[in-house]
């Protein structure tokens, strides 16, 4: 009778471990980025979810220009400092190669944490979904987690050095 106690104790132990475990991956699987106006306000959120080529980028950040096409990249510092305009994100995050050039149209692009630009509704919210196979979440290399995301002031031209003349960096999230 101890005996299969015993067992059923294990048994309902693995049972109640499991959803942790299951938390735990599904967590590392994932990442959340809130997005800071240059008031230095809370103006939206990105859900980051690594898929098995990259990672896909959900969002909503409201405040911005409305009616226009914006840069959106990944920066290689995990800060967002609004009194300096976000310099504190950094350049663009070039990834695993150090001599990667700005944009899709450069000969030697893009770099891994150059997108697409978005388009700005007249609401003055960007909604979007990004895929990013450049880069993956935690991999070696190519990790954006604690990275910054920046969207700026005008589009990207996708080809001038060294941040596609997008203008001003209007809001910025860092990754966790």
């Amino acid at each position: 009778m101890i005996r299969i106690l015993a067992v059923v104790a294990l048994a309902i132990g693995a049972a109640a471990t499991a959803p942790a475990i299951a938390s735990a991956q599904e967590s590392s699987q994932t990442a959340v980025a809130n997005f800071i106006g240059k008031d230095g306000k809370e103006t939206g959120r990105a859900t980051l979810t690594a898929a098995g080529k990259g990672v896909l980028i959900e969002m909503e950040v409201t405040d911005l220009p409305k009616n226009t096409w914006v840069a959106f990249h990944v920066h290689e510092v995990g800060s967002c400092d609004p009194a300096g305009g976000y310099e504190s994100a950094g350049k663009h995050f070039a990834g695993e190669d150090a001599n990667a050039e700005h944009g899709f149209l450069a000969q030697k692009g893009p770099h891994a944490g150059d997108m697409p630009n978005q388009y700005v509704g007249a609401d003055g919210t960007l909604r979007a979904q990004v895929f990013n196979s450049f880069v993956s979440l935690d991999d070696k290399g190519t990790a954006i987690r604690g990275r910054a995301l920046m969207i700026h002031a005008r589009s990207d031209d996708n080809r001038s050095q060294p941040a596609g003349d997008a203008g001003d960096r209007l809001a910025c999230a860092i990754i966790k």
